[in-house]
């Protein structure tokens, strides 16, 4: 067990894990935020999804050993009243059916329009297929964020 000092949703914590745990569940069982879903362990399906400086990360490819020192967020660091842009824009449009895929679509979303705040349709579908929605709201969720890419550049101005 090694002592694990890193910072979630702008929060330093000090954890005790296996150098081998992945960040998911310092996340999930160590600080209890468990908006972040365990899905498939291998970092494919995109539900464990958190950011760090702004870039979307797989949490269950993460581990602890290399967690010291560096900051996350989760989706419950987005905002605690759901009112960052990709939350709305998400409700607005209708994407979620099971929900299970949505926080991780959610941060992965919010990584891609950090990076690139005026993405092409092609740029968002590219980079949503890596994640895993089993209920197929892929064409909403481009207009989500095409909803939540608009309002992020209004406020900008």
């Amino acid at each position: 067990m090694s002592k694990i000092d890193f910072t979630v949703n702008g929060t330093r914590h000090v954890v005790e894990a296996d150098d081998d745990t992945p960040l998911l569940w310092l996340i999930r069982d160590n600080l209890g935020l468990t908006g972040t879903k365990f899905g498939c362990g291998v970092g494919v399906c995109g539900a464990c999804t958190v950011l760090e400086n702004g870039k979307a990360v797989r949490a269950c490819q993460v581990p602890a050993s290399e967690v010291s020192s560096r900051s996350f967020v989760t989706i419950e660091g987005l905002s605690s009243d759901g009112s960052h842009p990709c939350q709305r824009a998400w409700l607005q449009e209708e994407v979620v059916q099971c929900g299970y895929c949505q926080a991780g679509m959610i941060m992965t979303a919010c990584g891609l329009l950090q990076q690139y705040p005026n993405p092409s349709d092609e740029l968002i579908d590219n980079v949503m297929s890596d994640s895993v929605c089993r209920c197929g709201t892929y064409p909403r969720m481009r207009k989500a964020i095409r909803r939540a890419a608009d309002e992020m550049r209004t406020k900008k101005q």
